[in-house]
């Protein structure tokens, strides 16, 4: 497996378009409270993009995550996520919302919880008080105490 490292990117036309691809929300990508990152190999190839949104110093919201067509399937998007996780504070709690994801994210370490568990500066969020669905699954990371 190739050696991945995150590098910050602005948001860009290659972004959304790998977002499009993938069925992920870019009506809300501007913000000063979001930083978004692309995933390079060793060689400078783009394996793909992630993103996080921050909420208040200890809530983080995941978002963005996705692994170029050519590169799915092979570990990499794990590499991705804790890449990410990685980029934030050890002791903040880290959010994300999916459809359809909950299963790649459970052995990472993401456990459903319920929407009276996310503290507000999370569901605040535009992605999860109104772009997102009511059904979406909402998933925190079980960090070990800092």
């Amino acid at each position: 497996m190739r050696e991945l490292r995150l590098e910050p990117v602005p948001v860009s036309d290659d972004l959304r378009a790998a977002l499009t691809t993938a069925g992920l929300l870019v009506d809300d990508l501007d913000g000063f409270d979001r930083s978004y990152f692309a995933c390079v190999d060793n060689d400078g190839r783009v394996i793909g993009y992630s993103g996080i949104e921050t909420c208040e110093d200890d809530a983080v919201l995941l978002r963005s995550i996705v692994v170029l067509p050519a590169y799915r399937l092979q570990g990499y998007g794990r590499q991705l996520v804790e890449l990410t996780v990685a980029k934030t504070s050890p002791s903040a709690d880290i959010y994300l919302a999916t459809t359809d994801a909950a299963p790649f994210f459970n052995p990472i370490g993401f456990v459903s919880v319920q929407r009276d568990e996310v503290p507000s500066p999370i569901l605040s969020t535009r992605q999860l008080s109104g772009l997102c669905p009511a059904s979406a699954t909402i998933m925190r990371l079980n960090r070990p105490p800092t």
